[in-house]
């Protein structure tokens, strides 16, 4: 069973706004919104034979969502060039797709308010199964141009390398 430190001076939840994802040992720029890390398992019924009116559960397979990365259109080719890995245009008949390294595992970190590491997953095997590299684009509209990646993986799990950190305690100002 893991064990989690606990920092018995913090009463409220982390907030969801301090992140960074990482990938081939990189932070990623410019990352403004990742979807939740979601896991489903089936649920299996059966019952016994003798009991009939009776219905029995037991878990199944458990399966992993697709996590959505998304950030503003820059000069930085990172999204572009792991969506490339899968599918690449004018390639060429047969190799259009480069199986070789189409798979990273990522690191999600979510940061508490003073910037310190709080928690991080590790999601393992994902690879680019939907890419928008422009959204709808309108002379009318007051908005940041988003790309996003839609990311399968084989799973995730919690760091259990990072602990919680001890918060920093304000001086006094008078």
């Amino acid at each position: 069973m893991a064990q989690f430190s606990v920092n018995a001076t913090r009463f409220d939840p982390y907030k969801n706004f301090k992140f960074r994802v990482r990938w081939d040992g990189r932070f990623v720029a410019g990352v403004s919104k990742v979807s939740a890390l979601k896991r489903t398992t089936e649920v299996v019924e059966h019952r016994e034979g003798g009991d009939p009116s009776t219905s029995r559960k037991s878990p199944g397979r458990s399966k992993f969502e697709p996590i959505t990365l998304e950030r503003g259109v820059t000069h930085d080719a990172a999204f572009e060039a792991w969506a490339s890995k899968v599918w690449n245009f004018g390639a060429g008949l047969g190799s259009e797709a480069s199986l070789k390294d189409f798979r990273k595992d990522i690191i999600i970190e979510l940061y508490n308010e003073a910037g310190q590491l709080a928690l991080a997953y590790k999601v393992f095997r994902a690879w680019v199964s939907e890419y928008q590299a422009l959204p709808d684009l309108d002379a009318n509209a007051n908005a940041v141009a988003i790309q996003s990646l839609k990311l399968e993986n084989e799973g995730w799990e919690r760091d259990e390398a990072v602990v919680e950190p001890s918060e920093p305690q304000l001086g006094d100002a008078g």
